[in-house]
């Protein structure tokens, strides 16, 4: 088999047995109960279209964001099972899509890794790449080494914070996160996940690649870009706030 062919089977079977796992996953997880509306609600809201306050709007979309799932909405641990959901959600948010986007074409314009080429297929093989390596990091960070050691893989934003104090406290969140318990411990899923998820890449990346020192690099930029966005974590919510004209104050604080 071709190496090209390889590294796309790689890649191809690594998304399968995580979509796969997440499928099996939630036909297995019970279903939390709707809650019932009472004859007297029901009428008054028949023959009526559906409608969303903005606060109410703004509630809901911030506790299921699209764009970061995992900044933490309430202060109550996550079971297994929602550390599981959380990875997929992560998975395939919109700010991993961006990302992969985005660095895929700077890796493009660089001709890194050299292996990949050039054009829509070397893109593709780039962005295919960094989807993976962002699954696989969520697998091992947000879902096994998170439930394994009961920490939460959350971010949690912090309270009334200056411009230094939230660049040096999305810095310390890359290093330091919550227990189950609520205790602030050291990162060790967050740490151990992308570099897992690196030495995993090295089954499809170019074999020049492969090296030590390049794992290392690119483990050294995850941890770099992680704490950047921890940053845009921390000032989302309040400008998606203000997108729909709603003031935010975090119901939660670390």
């Amino acid at each position: 088999m071709a190496p090209a062919v390889e590294k796309k089977t790689s890649i191809l079977l690594l998304f399968a047995v995580l979509l796969i796992g997440s499928r099996a996953y939630a036909q297995n997880t019970p279903a939390s109960p709707e809650p019932q509306n009472t004859p007297q609600e029901s009428q008054r809201h028949a023959g009526k279209p559906e409608q969303i306050p903005p606060v109410a709007l703004f509630v809901m979309l911030n506790r299921k964001s699209i764009v970061f799932p995992d900044i933490a909405a309430t202060p109550e641990p996550l079971s297994p099972g929602k550390k599981f959901e959380l990875f997929v959600d992560n998975s395939v948010s919109l700010h991993g899509l961006a990302g992969a986007a985005f660095g895929a074409g700077l890796a493009q314009a660089a001709d890194r890794p050299r292996g990949y080429g050039q054009g829509g297929d070397g893109y593709a093989k780039r962005f295919g790449s960094s989807m993976a390596r962002q699954a696989s990091g969520n697998f091992f960070g947000t879902f096994a080494l998170a439930s394994a050691l009961h920490q939460d893989p959350r971010f949690f934003p912090k309270r009334e914070s200056t411009i230094g104090g939230s660049v040096k406290y999305s810095l310390e969140r890359v290093v330091v996160t919550r227990n189950d318990q609520g205790r602030d411990v050291t990162n060790w899923s967050g740490l151990l996940g992308p570099l897992l998820a690196e030495g995993l890449a090295n089954a499809y990346w170019p074999e020049r690649e492969r090296t030590a020192g390049q794992t290392f690099r690119r483990y050294g930029i995850d941890l770099g870009v992680r704490a950047g966005t921890n940053l845009l974590r921390q000032y989302w919510p309040s400008l998606f706030g203000k997108m729909l004209g709603v003031h935010y104050t975090p119901t939660v604080r670390p």
